[in-house]
């Protein structure tokens, strides 16, 4: 690459996580083309499509949160392990508007986000399975159940940090008190599968296909 074009595409990167942290991942992409001081053709060059750009401003960010999986996955105490690793994300989603949109929704033509929703989803169901056995958490929770509750806690967390900085905790810790099997009591419904999961995900927005003009394709 030449060295303009290097210093194009890493002026684009660095605009698009100023911007995403800002506004999210469904912000223009002409605001990160002004931003960045280039035209709209120079980044559409660099990054075809919006997935293109995301998997390039967040290849680092996704990657910590795979290690900080893989860390809880070792904690000796279950319930640790479970409430470290919930902490560690909910901090990222707290620091970063676009990291939020990322967890807690998703865009298409990103691997590197479809290979940590995979991974943060079996990350989930060992630390839930290990907490159960264990006999610190209630045995009719599924790991669809936590990131269900996850994603709509996760939605408020950037404007209660703009707001209450640190409030976020307050409700984790409740969420996660509710997890506690002296707590249980029955469910009233049963829940929802993997599959439905994704759909409702999905359908929370704002990152989806067909919900953007031309300059968010």
């Amino acid at each position: 690459m030449r060295r303009d074009a290097r210093r194009n595409r890493e002026a684009l990167i660095a605009a698009a996580r100023a911007v995403y942290a800002e506004q999210g991942v469904d912000a223009p992409l002409d605001d990160i083309a002004r931003r960045a001081g280039v035209g709209n053709a120079t980044l559409y060059r660099h990054f075809p499509t919006r997935g293109a750009l995301v998997e390039a401003v967040f290849h680092d960010t996704l990657t910590g949160t795979l290690r900080a999986s893989e860390e809880a996955r070792r904690s000796e105490d279950p319930w640790e392990g479970l409430t470290s690793y919930l902490e560690s994300v909910f901090e990222g989603l707290a620091a970063d508007r676009g990291a939020n949109d990322l967890m807690t929704t998703g865009v298409e033509g990103t691997p590197s986000l479809e290979a940590l929703r995979a991974h943060n989803h079996e990350t989930v169901g060992i630390l839930l399975r290990r907490a159960q056995e264990h006999g610190t958490v209630r045995p009719d929770v599924t790991a669809e159940d936590l990131l269900f509750a996850l994603a709509a806690l996760g939605r408020v967390v950037p404007a209660s940090a703009a707001v209450v900085p640190g409030s976020w905790r307050r409700y984790l810790a409740l969420l996660l008190d509710g997890l506690r099997a002296e707590a249980a009591r029955p469910l009233p419904v049963p829940p929802v599968d993997f599959g439905q999961l994704e759909e409702i995900l999905r359908e929370l927005g704002p990152a989806m296909p067909g919900r953007r003009g031309a300059a968010g394709r």
